[in-house]
């Protein structure tokens, strides 16, 4: 059911259109006693979904009992993000999901189901995960705010994806991602509808209808005088609402560029971008839109690790980013890759499969650093200098030599493709 629903293409939804919005859907669902948010984490802090937990508290009261931020595999928030992102929520509301240990399995997928859905690709087992407060904690109602945009791992981001995978377990999240990444990422971006999600889709279906969930879901975009506005906010407990907000944001976030590019700039704003876990979105966000041969350049003066977590981190500095057939071929023959699914297919996201080049620019790591995981190198003030991100616009740019880049501001907010890569 669909509580609330507003947005298009040109709208700017103002803080107190937000207010109004939740404050109408919850005034629908009737008085709770007990009340758990889900939002993001900082890595989301443009989803509007800070200033919406806000409001949900400014609602209930002392009725919100709980806020657990869906960090994923992602680091704990600092006191210095959530005071940023979730003004006025008390500090003491705050629980860290610990994704290896913090999870109950709800139940699970069955492997013939998932060979069916990836043409055998995959044909195990997936455990639906979520951390022991939404299935054991006595909420009336669980509050999943969130974002919804084109996403490399689930196609759109958000919905379920923020309790199975948001909250979700180690196996859960390693094998969810590898799904993705196994039937190929880029016949998943920007589909709302793809074996992940349907993966997902199952368990909300089978094994989680009984949890009191309600989605709220943003679609952000950039405004050419207001800069990030949010052009819809869509409320409701089912799979509708994520479709409608899907739909606006597909129209929003999406980018089809009329020639494919052949050197891309990408800045990573350092306080949102500090490994390349995350930053890699420069890569998976754009390499549909990118030319054989061509060049992506990184501009990432946060960038000081390579995983949010430090097995990751590990791995990725173990094994690099060399493409799909050496990360396979890894992966079968070592433990410590079985283990950890998510960062073969995190391996396999960040590769450009010798299709084009990418050359990193960090703030923190080492030539040598970034070198041995396979990306390219150049130093960051010079780059800086000679792409300044405060005189480049985003899209089509002439540099003064008469060089022509494509640059993009933030990865995380869109999805760039050219019509030869992407179809139907």
């Amino acid at each position: 059911m669909i509580y609330y629903q507003r947005g298009s293409e040109n709208d700017v939804l103002g803080t107190d259109d937000l207010k109004e919005a939740l404050f109408s859907a919850l005034e629908k669902l009737g008085p709770r006693k007990k009340v758990l948010a889900v939002p993001p984490d900082y890595t989301r802090f443009h989803s509007k979904a800070g200033e919406l937990t806000a409001y949900a508290h400014e609602y209930y009261g002392d009725k919100l009992t709980d806020v657990l931020p869906a960090l994923g595999t992602h680091s704990p928030m600092t006191e210095e993000q959530m005071s940023h992102m979730y003004p006025g929520v008390p500090r003491n509301l705050f629980r860290i999901h610990d994704w290896r240990n913090d999870v109950v399995i709800l139940g699970i997928v069955p492997g013939s189901y998932i060979s069916e859905i990836t043409g055998g690709r995959i044909d195990y087992d997936w455990p639906a995960q979520v951390n022991k407060m939404i299935n054991e904690g006595g909420h009336d109602l669980i509050l999943s705010i969130g974002q919804v945009v084109p996403h490399e791992v689930i196609g759109m981001a958000n919905y379920n994806k923020n309790i199975f995978v948001g909250t979700g377990g180690s196996e859960g999240i390693n094998k969810s991602h590898f799904i993705g990444a196994a039937y190929g990422m880029e016949r998943i971006m920007g589909r709302a509808n793809n074996p992940v999600r349907r993966v997902l889709n199952y368990a909300s279906e089978k094994f989680a209808s009984h949890l009191p969930i309600i989605y709220v879901l943003t679609v952000i975009g950039h405004d050419d005088k207001e800069g990030l506005v949010a052009r819809g906010i869509f409320i409701g407990d089912d799979e509708e609402v994520f479709e409608r907000a899907s739909d606006l944001s597909i129209k929003v976030n999406f980018e089809m560029v009329d020639e494919p590019l052949r050197k891309v700039v990408v800045f990573l704003d350092p306080s949102e971008f500090k490994s390349t876990w995350l930053g890699n979105k420069s890569i998976y966000r754009t390499r549909m839109a990118l030319a054989d041969g061509a060049e992506i350049i990184v501009l990432a003066p946060g960038l000081r690790e390579f995983g949010e977590d430090a097995t990751i981190d590990k791995l990725i500095r173990k094994y690099g980013y060399r493409g799909t057939p050496a990360t396979l071929k890894a992966t079968e023959e070592n433990k410590d890759l079985q283990e950890n699914l998510g960062a073969a297919a995190h391996l396999i996201h960040g590769s450009s499969e010798e299709r084009f080049s990418i050359t990193y620019c960090p703030g923190h790591l080492s030539k040598e650093e970034i070198e041995s995981v396979n990306f390219n190198y150049a130093p960051l003030e010079e780059m800086m200098t000679k792409y300044n991100p405060e005189k480049l616009k985003d899209g089509k740019n002439i540099m003064p030599d008469g060089e022509e880049i494509f640059f993009i501001s933030n990865p995380a907010l869109g999805l760039w493709a050219h019509k030869d890569r992407f179809s139907e």
